[in-house]
C-alpha cells in the first residue's frame, strides 16, 4: 500500500508530530502510563517527578515547555499560581472531576489550564497543542492504515470504518505493534516487551489481547488472529 499525504503504509517508518519538553507531576501508576505513553508516542520528550517540590525544584533546573500537574497530589501548594502573562510556562492542571471548582479556588488557573479526570486521550493531546500553541499541525499527522483500520499516531486513536476504538493506553501500544508489524506472527514475549517494556504472563497477554480483540473485531472479518503455539498477528484481506 503506497503512502499518501498525511498517511503512511502500515510497516513504514513513522514519527510522532509533537514537539517540545514536557514535565509531569504525578505519582499514580495508571495516570503516568497514561501520559508518559500517549505523550512519548505523540512525539514529545517527557520526564516524570512524583511531588509538587520535586516539580519546582527540577522546572527550575531545567527549560521546559510545559508543566503537567496532577492535583492529587500532597504538595500542590508548592506549584507556582502564575498569571498567564508572567509564566516561565503554560501549566496543566489534571483534576477530579468533582473537585474542579474547589481546586480552581486554590490553583487559580483558568478554562484552558485544565482538563478533568478521567482524561481522554484525544482531549490531552488536544489541550497540550493548545497550550504549546500548535505544536503539531495536521499535515504533519502520521496515520498506519490496513483496509478500514487506521491509528493516528498523532492522536493516539484509531477506528475501523468510521466506529473509534476507544483505546486505552496498553490496548493503543498492542494495536499499533500488530499494526507495524501486519502479517507477521508476534510471540508474546514480543508483545509483552513492545507494550509494556519487560516480560509479562501469559494471562496477562492473553487478557489484553482479548480486551482487544472485542474492540477492534466487533465487525467481519476478524482481523487478530492466533496462531496456537506462536503467537498473534494482524491479518488483512485474506
Amino acid at each position: 500500500m503506497a503512502a499518501v499525504s498525511g498517511q503512511v503504509a502500515a510497516g513504514a517508518p513513522v514519527a510522532g508530530a509533537g514537539s517540545g519538553r514536557v514535565l509531569v507531576v504525578a505519582s499514580d501508576e495508571d495516570l503516568l502510563d497514561l501520559l508518559l505513553t500517549t505523550l512519548g508516542l505523540a512525539g514529545y520528550d517527557v520526564e516524570q517527578v512524583g511531588s509538587g517540590p520535586e516539580g519546582v525544584t527540577r522546572a527550575r533546573a531545567a527549560q521546559f515547555d510545559l508543566l503537567i500537574v496532577d492535583t492529587s497530589l500532597r504538595g500542590l501548594r508548592h506549584i507556582p499560581r502564575w498569571a498567564p502573562q508572567d509564566r516561565e510556562m503554560p501549566v496543566l492542571f489534571l483534576v477530579p472531576g468533582d473537585q474542579i471548582d474547589m481546586v480552581a479556588s486554590e490553583v487559580g488557573f483558568s478554562g484552558d489550564d485544565y482538563l478533568s479526570k478521567p482524561l481522554r486521550v484525544g482531549d490531552l493531546l488536544a489541550r497540550v497543542g493548545l497550550l504549546l500553541r500548535g505544536g503539531s499541525s495536521a499535515g504533519q499527522h502520521k496515520v498506519l492504515v490496513q483496509g478500514d483500520l487506521r491509528l493516528d499516531e498523532a492522536t493516539c486513536r484509531a477506528w475501523r470504518g468510521e466506529r473509534d476504538l476507544d483505546l486505552g493506553p496498553a490496548e493503543y501500544r498492542l494495536l499499533r505493534t500488530l499494526l507495524l508489524h501486519a502479517g507477521t506472527v508476534l510471540s508474546k514475549e514480543q508483545i509483552a516487551r513492545r507494550v509494556w517494556g519487560d516480560v509479562r504472563d501469559d494471562n496477562a497477554i492473553e487478557r489484553l489481547v482479548s480486551r482487544l480483540r472485542r474492540k477492534v473485531d466487533r465487525e467481519q472479518p476478524a482481523l487478530i488472529r492466533t496462531q496456537r503455539g506462536f503467537g498473534y498477528s494482524l491479518v488483512v484481506g485474506d
